[in-house]
């Protein structure tokens, strides 16, 4: 499992995209997944930053993907704040633009383009953010 580190910041994010991207290609998926799973990276990492780090430049995210017989698995480790999932209502997307919150559908996202999505605690704290793409 090739494991990359990246600062924790915005700057990084076409980084971990590109990253992401030679991984989904590696794993010989098609162009439109390869846009997926660079989206669900992107927004993986975005809230990272945000929510587990709370700003640029606190902490790290390594990255990594494992090559699989059926697709792709990512994974997105921090040490940040601990992230539970439940605690996130599901964003309305049925509400008119004008009335929608400005963030929060980044889970949304990562959920609606990946086959799975797993949040899971890391032993050494943070958060370990893992996602699968299949090869379809």
């Amino acid at each position: 499992m090739p494991e990359k580190v990246f600062s924790g910041c915005y700057a990084s994010l076409d980084e971990i995209r590109e990253y992401f991207s030679r991984a989904a290609r590696s794993a010989d998926l098609d162009d439109q997944a390869v846009y997926e799973v660079q989206l669900a990276a992107d927004e993986a990492a975005s809230n990272i930053i945000d929510h587990a780090y709370k700003g640029e430049h606190c902490g790290d995210i390594i990255c990594s993907f494992k090559v699989l017989p059926e697709g792709l698995e990512i994974t997105l480790r921090d040490q940040g704040e601990p992230f539970d999932p439940e605690l996130i209502e599901p964003p309305n997307v049925t509400k008119d633009l004008n009335h929608r919150k400005l963030h929060g559908l980044g889970l949304h996202f990562m959920r609606s383009v990946m086959d799975e999505v797993e949040f899971i605690p890391n032993e050494q704290g943070g958060n370990v953010t893992r996602m699968f793409k299949s090869r379809t």
